[in-house]
């Protein structure tokens, strides 16, 4: 291809705004969050640290329980990626799961597995699909302050008779301001 070649000019601006469109319709960094603590899980309790001469095994009798909560963790990511309505199910999962990382696999991944799966956790639940975007319309717009209600709909009508709506009896019309009488 040379520089001239015009399918390749906005092919890259073209996919990052298709990716970013799709990473905002879920949530995306919670579940990279929880991808992430995975790792340092899983890799630590089976990883053997070289010190010139000198081998330390960090592996622990639990190897297999820390491999099964890093696997966990990694499928609940990808899985908020693509069913974004298993986020409460899948935050509440990664929270339980880096709660109990701590005690099976090395202070869950030497603590990096554990707050990233916490925090991770934590957006999953909180996270919430935003309003789709309203079309404006497209005519004229009132000027500032023409579509505040006159204060006739806030009080009585003109007899001094609070509307029938208001049916808490504390009304400015009678009085009461808000304050209900003791009888």
């Amino acid at each position: 291809m040379s520089v001239e070649t015009p399918a390749a000019s906005g092919q890259f601006t073209r996919r990052r705004l298709q990716f970013r469109s799709w990473r905002g319709t879920r949530p995306f960094w919670a579940g990279l969050y929880i991808l992430l603590a995975g790792f340092p899980i899983m890799y630590f309790p089976y990883a053997h640290l070289q010190i010139g001469n000198l081998t330390v095994a960090m592996a622990t009798t639990a190897g297999a329980g820390s491999l099964i909560i890093g696997v966990l963790l990694v499928v609940l990511g990808i899985s908020l990626w693509f069913q974004k309505h298993i986020r409460t199910f899948a935050g509440v999962a990664a929270i339980l799961l880096a709660l109990v990382s701590l005690p099976v696999s090395n202070f869950g991944g030497f603590v990096m597995g554990f707050l990233l799966a916490l925090i991770g956790g934590a957006m999953a639940v909180a996270w919430g699909p935003g309003a789709p975007k309203q079309p404006q319309p497209e005519g004229d717009v009132p000027a500032a302050g023409d579509d505040t209600p006159g204060e006739d709909t806030y009080f009585a009508g003109s007899d001094g008779v609070a509307d029938s709506n208001d049916l808490s009896g504390t009304s400015p019309v009678n009085g009461a301001n808000g304050r209900h009488s003791a009888g």
